[in-house]
Parts: C-alpha cells; sequence; structure tokens
C-alpha cells in the first residue's frame, strides 16, 4: 500500500476540565479536530461533549468511535490501524490533557510508526508543562514521574529519591495522584521532607481558579489547604533566584 493512500493521525488536545474551549484550544486545532468524523477516544461521552463544546452543529450521529483507554488490548489497537491504513483519518482525544502524555495513545502512536502512518500532534494544555512553567524551578532539567506508588512506604521512598536529586543535581521533579489522594501526597510531602525543600503545587490549570505556588515545606506547613476534589500537579525542585 503506498504512503498516500493511507490515513493520518491527529492526536487531539483536550481542555484540563474548564467550560470553555475558545481560550484555551488554537482556532486552527479545533477548526481540524471538528473537520475529522473518526475519532479513537479514552470515553465516548466525554468525547462528544468536548467535541459538542468545539463546535454546537458538530455531527456527533456521522461520526465513528473506537475506544482506546488503559484496558485497550493489542487486537484493539491493530483495529484502529488497519481503519488508518484503509485510507481513514482519525483523530485521538483523551478525557483531559494530551494523548500519549500520561493519557492513553502512546501505543498507539507506536504501532503507527511501523507502519510509517503520518502523525500529527497538535498543541494545547499540558498540565505538566503548565506546571513547570509556574514552578520557578529548573525547566532545562526534569523528570515527570506520572502517578506515584500507592503504597505508603514506597510513595516516601520515591518522594526522598525526588528531594535527594533536586537537591545535588538541580533537577526539577514533577509527578501526580488521583484527587482523592492528593492530601495523602501532601501529608507525606509535609511529614517526610527537609524544612526547606521547595515544593510547587499546581491545581485547576486552565480553569478560572487556577492556583500554582512555589514555597518550602516548612512554609507549606502553614499554609496547605484541601486539594481532595482538585486535579494537581506536585513539583519538587530547586528555586532559581537561589541556585
Amino acid at each position: 500500500m503506498s504512503h498516500s493512500a493511507k490515513g493520518k493521525i491527529y492526536l487531539i488536545p483536550s481542555t484540563l476540565g474548564g467550560e470553555t474551549t475558545s481560550d484555551i484550544i488554537p482556532k486552527d486545532v479545533a477548526e481540524k479536530t471538528t473537520s475529522l468524523r473518526n475519532f479513537a477516544v479514552e470515553d465516548i461521552k466525554a468525547a462528544r461533549r468536548y467535541l459538542r463544546k468545539l463546535d454546537r452543529e458538530f455531527p456527533i450521529d456521522d461520526s465513528k468511535f473506537f475506544i482506546l483507554n488503559k484496558k485497550s488490548k493489542i487486537d484493539d489497537i491493530q483495529k484502529i490501524i488497519n481503519f488508518v491504513l484503509q485510507g481513514n483519518d482519525i483523530g485521538v482525544l483523551s478525557d483531559a490533557g494530551c494523548p500519549g502524555v500520561a493519557d492513553p495513545g502512546a501505543e498507539l502512536v507506536s504501532f503507527a510508526h511501523e507502519k510509517e502512518i503520518h502523525i500529527t500532534p497538535f498543541v494545547g494544555p499540558s498540565s505538566i508543562l503548565l506546571a513547570l512553567m509556574g514552578s520557578g524551578f529548573n525547566g532545562q532539567n526534569f523528570t515527570f514521574s506520572g502517578y506515584l506508588p500507592k503504597e505508603r512506604k514506597d510513595r516516601i521512598k520515591k518522594l526522598k529519591d525526588f528531594e535527594g536529586d533536586a537537591r545535588r543535581n538541580n533537577r526539577t521533579h514533577i509527578f501526580m495522584d488521583t484527587p482523592f489522594r492528593n492530601m495523602n501526597v501532601l501529608e507525606d510531602l509535609l511529614n517526610e521532607l527537609a524544612d526547606q525543600t521547595m515544593i510547587c503545587i499546581a491545581h485547576n490549570l486552565t480553569l478560572p481558579n487556577a492556583s500554582v505556588r512555589t514555597y518550602s515545606v516548612k512554609e507549606w506547613r502553614e499554609k496547605a489547604f484541601d486539594l481532595e476534589k482538585y486535579p494537581t500537579m506536585f513539583l519538587i525542585g530547586l528555586s532559581q533566584s537561589k541556585v
């Protein structure tokens, strides 16, 4: 099959939870997204809602949706790849943020590269980069570790590893957890790390009540607040004004 006969895969960013899209999703990205009629999505209901936010007239009933989430098997992914190889363009959508970055999509893209399918990642909000930008920590040497271990003992070990590495190598460590475990993470940060260790907490990014704050562990003990319901990014690093 010639390269030109294949469809293309577009990696489409979603909002991080906001009701409007116009100030978060670039106009060209919104237009290209709403011109597509085939999608691989983490959740069909969320995807439909998002497409209707981009365009109130979007023809949902004329569109085809494949499920692509952490439960997807190789067969499911192969089905999507075959569909694209038949000449169909497809947009990949996760529930929030960017597909393939702490969200489903990387496996599909990996298979697509093997078949020399053209991949286009679109610009949109990444909570990882937004948090890093707002932290005041080193943006040239950073690691994103995704979700922390569930077991408290393992989580504390991981946090102490981040703390030591940040101090030795001026490396920023970015990580997250599910909202219902945010307060456990915060408690471990404040109880287990050194007073002078710097922590940035960024939550509800791009929303009207977004907040990005960087304080030492000691200062956070005075300023801590309830994070339980908020999508949150945590960062451990060195404030660049002090390096």
